[in-house]
């Protein structure tokens, strides 16, 4: 029987889990000592009985049986650590949407106003974009249905769907005297995690928003575009991972193997010496050598910094920001059965290629920058980290709690972008480097190197 395996990590704000489905039981053989425990837990089993059943008779109103099994699995779960869980079928269902990076539906991004629906904006080559929807466009009905008491999550639900089937909008859109009707053909829509642009006319600027089965595709692509692109001019990349929960592990050794010649990447580490495992990279850096700097803050998670340790450790990148969010365990996603949801269970911690625990303190950059905030948001930007979360796994040594995670919304004011783009110019800096930094990645980039 073929064991089926997928791997993500998320940060504590969506949720982390290194996913696992498991086929075949486990064999166990206890001695004696393991079945005195196995009858004391037993014995608090029946406990739990007693008291479902004394629930379910004497409780002031008739209870929901599968309710209350529900809240004893997500009690029992969550007392472990904030990212083990219980998520219910639905819950499930939309955690794999958001792996896979594509679903069924119409490739709008929407935002709620007023109780509507209003369009941000329809993402290209999709049914929304082919059938002329605009940005600021407002949705009242979907299929005669009014989108008014409804939340923007079952707006979104009933919008997506299975492919090739249709969809009805009433449109609001300023400037028209009378809605407008739009019938809409469902279409398979990727999720763009991965997006870039030209920063001046010789950097790449990739910015990697989550890690799902798309990103590393993404990433690829727009490195090629940005290399035929900008030519003989290009100085390096700067790869933008803050404020990136996490997402598939997978995913994240990829990105890393996209920097990397050789040598490992990650390894996790569960309860026995056994289940161990490390991942390493393949020959063939796809930019050929180019520096790199990667910018990271409060609010980089998990796989984003899994990406920014293995580039860190192999001074194959320039971390330029602030410390990330320090979430080092990894989940497994064991599937209870059709409808039935699944368990997210904290099972393992990663390292880093230099054998570094993250856990409740992140990651420190080579060069710390931080942000001028504006008056009205310095209470609100900082992220205060896996460590300020209650009942964290404790660390080795010291924890960090907090760090700032504001990205300014205008490039012109974003200190840690200008930073990465002195660096690449081979500008001279002045810049804090933390007591870890690497003082060589400081004055210059780091070039590819052997590992």
């Amino acid at each position: 029987m073929m064991r089926k395996t997928s791997v993500i990590l998320l940060s504590a704000a969506t949720g982390a889990a290194l996913t696992l489905f498991v086929t075949q039981p486990r064999a166990v053989m206890m001695g004696s000592s393991a079945r005195a425990a196995t009858s004391d837990t037993y014995r608090q089993l029946n406990l739990f009985g007693d008291v479902f059943e004394r629930v379910r008779s004497d409780y002031v109103e008739k209870p929901d049986d599968s309710k209350l099994v529900e809240s004893a699995i997500s009690g029992m779960l969550t007392g472990l650590d904030p990212h083990s869980s219980y998520m219910d079928a639905k819950s499930f269902r939309d955690m794999q949407v958001q792996t896979r990076g594509e679903f069924g539906g119409l490739g709008i991004e929407v935002t709620m106003e007023d109780g509507l629906i209003k369009v941000v904006s329809p993402i290209d080559d999709t049914p929304a974009s082919k059938a002329g929807i605009m940005a600021n466009d407002i949705i009242t009905n979907l299929d005669d249905e009014a989108v008014q008491g409804l939340t923007l999550n079952q707006a979104v639900e009933k919008m997506r769907g299975p492919v090739n089937t249709k969809i009805r909008l009433k449109i609001i859109r300023k400037g028209q005297d009378n809605p407008i009707d739009v019938t809409l053909v469902r279409d398979n829509i990727r999720v763009r995690s991965v997006r870039a642009r030209t920063e001046g006319d010789d950097i790449g600027y990739i910015r990697i928003t989550t890690f799902n089965e798309q990103t590393t595709e993404g990433l690829k692509r727009e490195i090629g575009n940005l290399t035929t692109q900008l030519g003989d001019k290009l100085k390096g990349f700067v790869i933008d991972l803050r404020n990136n929960p996490g997402g598939l592990l997978e995913e994240a050794v990829t990105v890393s193997d996209t920097f990397l010649e050789r040598g490992e990447i990650v390894s996790t580490r569960g309860r026995n010496a056994e289940e161990t495992q490390r991942r390493a990279a393949h020959a063939g850096d796809l930019t050929k050598g180019k520096p790199v700097i990667v910018l990271i803050n409060g609010g980089s998670a998990s796989a984003s910094e899994i990406v920014a340790g293995a580039l860190q450790d192999h001074k194959r990148a320039t971390l330029v920001g602030t410390r990330s969010f320090g979430k080092g365990s990894v989940q497994t996603i064991i599937p209870l059965g059709s409808g039935n949801g699944a368990l997210r269970l904290t099972t393992a911690r990663y390292f880093t290629p230099s054998g570094k625990s993250i856990q409740a303190k992140g990651i420190v950059p080579d060069i710390e920058v931080l942000q001028d905030v504006p008056d009205e948001l310095k209470s609100r930007t900082d992220t205060k980290g896996e460590a300020s979360l209650r009942g964290h796994l404790k660390s080795e040594g010291d924890e960090k709690t907090g760090s700032q995670s504001y990205v300014p919304p205008d490039a012109k004011d974003d200190k840690a972008l200008k930073m990465a783009a002195d660096l690449l110019h081979g500008v001279k800096v002045n810049a804090t480097a933390p007591a870890t930094g690497d003082k060589a990645a400081i004055d210059k980039p780091a070039n590819k190197v052997a590992n």
